[in-house]
């Protein structure tokens, strides 16, 4: 017999209703205070372990804590209740980092009672809508939405107001290798850097380029075009297209749909007067080759 396949089983609220908790209401400016349920003293809340952002810039907190301490918080903070009538924060953690800057006592907050999977999917959807996330931060949160939560990239695209080519491009820079994505976060490169060393077979060597030489992301797009390296013709299999004689514009887009919707490198190799070739997946680690398993055997 069988073993009956457990189902995903989705959410009790959509992705929709969740949002309507980290945003203004409809007709509601982004800078109007909501109405908090209570004030709390900031020692009785604690964040959220699971956090998807983990950089908090010193000078933006310091600059948010001089309005907080001017204003106060005018978006109060998603809090759920804890253990012994404490609360763990759900959206709002930069402000409570600020607020305490700011030397305030209490903070306004709005009290839900989400579950756990809930809370990571509102705290990614709060950062991505409000917070000033790096390139990878932000496409972090799309990837963590899309395995976790079964989201499409339509299904983000429009619940987050944001284009599906935005989210499928920032989605693509994850499989650059870490050192590049360090230089992203770090903001030593660009966004439109990092995109042109996606197919970029050296995308180290040229992210060092564009740092000590200033590339801009025009000239980073012809260093990282097919052929402009030196890579010799006989490296690849024979009878089938190599990077140096260059692939069609289909071909490189069907690349970074697939990479984007696997969170993988795929490289699709014709085979010259054929309708056969190769479909290379490349993994990182061994979680990503079990994952893969898993997708691909339909659990």
């Amino acid at each position: 017999m069988k073993p009956v396949k457990e189902k995903r089983r989705g959410l009790g609220r959509g992705l929709s209703a969740l949002m309507a908790d980290v945003e203004p209401s409809p007709g509601e400016s982004p800078e109007a205070p909501r109405r908090a349920d209570r004030q709390i003293p900031v020692e009785r809340i604690s964040p959220n372990p699971d956090q998807p952002r983990r950089q908090f810039t010193r000078d933006a907190l310091q600059e948010l804590a001089n309005s907080i301490a001017e204003k106060g918080v005018i978006q109060p903070l998603i809090v759920r209740p804890r253990e012994g009538d404490r609360f763990e924060i759900v959206a709002g953690e930069r402000r409570w980092r600020a607020a305490q800057m700011a030397q305030l006592h209490e903070v306004p907050v709005i009290i839900r009672d989400f579950t756990d999977t809930e809370v990571l999917e509102v705290a990614i959807i709060e950062n991505i809508q409000r917070a000033d996330l790096n390139p990878v931060e932000e496409a972090m949160g799309y990837r963590q939405l899309m395995d976790r939560f079964g989201h499409t990239q339509e299904k983000l695209a429009t619940a987050l107001g944001k284009s599906r080519s935005h989210i499928a491009n920032l989605l693509r820079l994850l499989n650059l290798p870490e050192p590049v994505l360090d230089m992203l976060r770090a903001g030593d490169i660009s966004a439109g850097h990092a995109r042109a060393l996606v197919p970029c077979e050296d995308a180290i060597g040229l992210a060092q380029r564009i740092v000590a030489q200033g590339l801009s992301v025009r000239d980073t797009e012809k260093a990282a075009k097919p052929g402009a390296d030196t890579k010799k013709p006989d490296q690849q299999p024979a009878g089938f297209l190599s990077e140096a004689t260059g692939k069609d514009a289909d071909t490189r887009a069907l690349e970074g749909d697939l990479s984007a919707h696997l969170g993988l490198k795929v490289s699709v190799e014709h085979k010259a007067g054929t309708e056969g070739g190769k479909l290379v997946l490349h993994y990182k680690s061994l979680e990503q080759l079990d994952d893969l398993c898993r997708r691909l055997a339909g659990e």
